[in-house]
């Protein structure tokens, strides 16, 4: 999700070179319909993982080949120009040359990893070898010969989905969300209960704000949540179900300002526009900085062995932020010790949006 949302001011960059080309992304079900909410994306087209890796579990050989070659047909049938490989890895370098375009860009090493570059037609050898991945997106646009920057890009939220969570939610001020959950994979990035705890109370007697908690489907996320709200006492509540990205963008553009480590949910906030406070502990904090064109302030401890790339289950360098960092970067970013009232969403309820 987080690789997606951070590709979108780069994507916009394409479409503002290319106005009349029909423009296609590529991508896994879970964000397909985060993007399909962008008018300005002419096709979505969703790479079937779901269905092969259920045909590989039962061993249907036949029928995985089947609908692998379906996909590949599908891909060559389009007869794109152009494919730019943004995410330079084996699988998308491999259906970039499966699609038989002429013209297949994409990273060379270090960005390009997996060797990726192999399928690729074309090699962008970027300078610096270490950048945010916002940057490095832009980058590559840059490599085809388009200048300038990436204008400002924010998520289009469904109206309908804003007005659901309005009314789950409620009268009164825009909250703050907390998304203390990460994927199965990487649960060192988690920040500690108490501390977020801490920062949702704290931001409620001294500001007057509300926290909500949300949660994704990963292992123990909802007991997390409820571990916070219930250490917070009486200054968080759940947030309302988002069982789609399309409602969690949704949610987002209804709150005061975001808090959390360096995840999807993360990426998607500040694309939405609300201020965003990033957690960081083993995570890159340039590689991985929110989008430039939305406040954000990015907490970490700079402990020795920090940035890595495994993490640990000590998490030393998470539990070492404390919560009147994360307090203290929230009130920067807001600006004021003194509850506003709820910005309103056009579609929603007709008043002005924050």
């Amino acid at each position: 999700m987080g690789d997606v949302v951070r590709t979108l001011p780069a994507a916009r960059m394409l479409r503002e070179a290319y106005p009349r080309a029909h423009l296609a992304w590529l991508v896994e079900r879970g964000s397909a319909a985060l993007l399909e909410r962008q008018p300005w994306i002419d096709e979505i087209i969703v790479f079937p993982r779901e269905a092969l890796r259920a045909d590989l579990r039962r061993l249907h050989w036949l029928r995985m080949g089947s609908t692998l070659a379906e996909f590949v047909r599908r891909l060559r049938a389009a007869r794109f120009d152009l494919v730019v490989d943004f995410h330079a890895i084996l699988k998308s370098g491999v259906l970039a040359w499966a699609s038989r375009s002429p013209r297949r860009v994409s990273y060379a090493r270090p960005y390009g990893r997996e060797l990726s570059w192999l399928f690729a037609t074309e090699r962008a050898r970027l300078s610096p070898r270490r950048a945010s991945r916002f940057d490095r997106n832009t980058g590559l646009v840059h490599f085809l010969g388009i200048r300038g920057e990436p204008a400002r890009v924010a998520l289009a939220v469904d109206p309908d989905a804003v007005a659901r969570l309005e009314a789950a939610m409620g009268d009164g001020v825009a909250p703050i969300a907390i998304h203390p959950g990460t994927s199965d994979d990487t649960p060192y990035k988690r920040y500690t209960v108490t501390g977020y705890a801490a920062v949702a109370r704290a931001l409620f007697e001294g500001d007057g704000l509300p926290s909500i908690v949300t949660h994704g489907p990963a292992r123990g996320d909802l007991e997390l949540a409820e571990r916070i709200v219930a250490a917070a006492r009486g200054a968080a509540r759940l947030a309302p179900p988002t069982p789609s990205l399309v409602d969690l963008a949704a949610l987002f553009s209804r709150c005061r300002a975001y808090v959390g480590s360096d995840t999807g949910p993360m990426h998607v906030a500040s694309l939405v526009g609300i201020p965003v406070v990033q957690i960081l502990g083993p995570t890159d904090p340039l590689v991985n900085a929110p989008y430039p064109g939305t406040p954000s302030r990015s907490v970490r401890v700079p402990v020795p062995c920090s940035p890595c790339r495994r993490g640990c289950a000590a998490a030393t360098c998470m539990r070492a932020v404390s919560p009147e960092q994360v307090i203290g970067a929230v009130r920067e970013l807001i600006g004021t010790r003194r509850a506003r009232p709820a910005a309103r969403v056009p579609g929603a309820s007709g008043g002005p949006r924050a």
